[in-house]
């Protein structure tokens, strides 16, 4: 069973949601733009969450995705401004395009083993972001997965570079 696509977009007047156990996909857009939304429970069984499927939801304040879900959609969590608690499923392989992408309130993130990948401007934005765990895991870290966030600038060396597992992550080189 599924959420659809779009389902509830753009329903500001939606506060608060409890998803039936039976459902095992939550579709692109399904809560994208629901504003007011502050709480949602992601059930067990859910094991895809499309891209934008929570963008702009930016009253919610902490998700818990469970360990089912193994695909996270492209900026599936865009612009939650109001997030400050996020649990990850511990069975995700990849971190997509700009899934936290700008939840400023988010203030730490831990990337669970098992993540491989971390793909471009995946915290981008998250100006508040100051904690970071990144497992031995993740081999790739796309360039910008961590653009304006307090961490990055405070991990870079005296060389102004950020490396993780040998991988470069940033750098304040001139860039011109």
């Amino acid at each position: 069973t599924s959420i659809g696509s779009g389902a509830f977009y753009g329903c500001s007047g939606l506060t608060s949601i409890t998803i039936p156990d039976s459902v095992t996909n939550i579709g692109s857009y399904a809560f994208g733009g629901c504003s007011n939304l502050t709480e949602i429970t992601i059930p067990d069984n859910v094991t895809s969450i499309g891209s934008d499927a929570f963008s702009g939801c930016s009253n919610l304040t902490e998700i818990t995705i469970p360990d089912n879900v193994t695909n996270i959609g492209e900026w599936s969590f865009y612009g939650c401004t109001n997030l400050t608690n996020i649990t990850l499923s511990n069975n995700l392989k990849t971190i997509p395009l700009m899934a936290f992408s700008n939840c400023t309130s988010l203030t730490e993130i831990v990337i669970p083993e098992g993540v491989t990948t971390i793909e471009s401007g995946a915290f981008e934005g998250c100006t508040n972001l100051a904690k970071v765990t990144i497992p031995n895991s993740v081999t790739s870290i796309a360039a910008g997965a961590f653009d304006g966030t307090p961490w990055m600038e405070s991990m870079l060396n005296d060389d102004g570079l950020l490396i993780i597992n040998n991988i470069l992550v940033g750098s304040t080189i001139d860039k011109e």
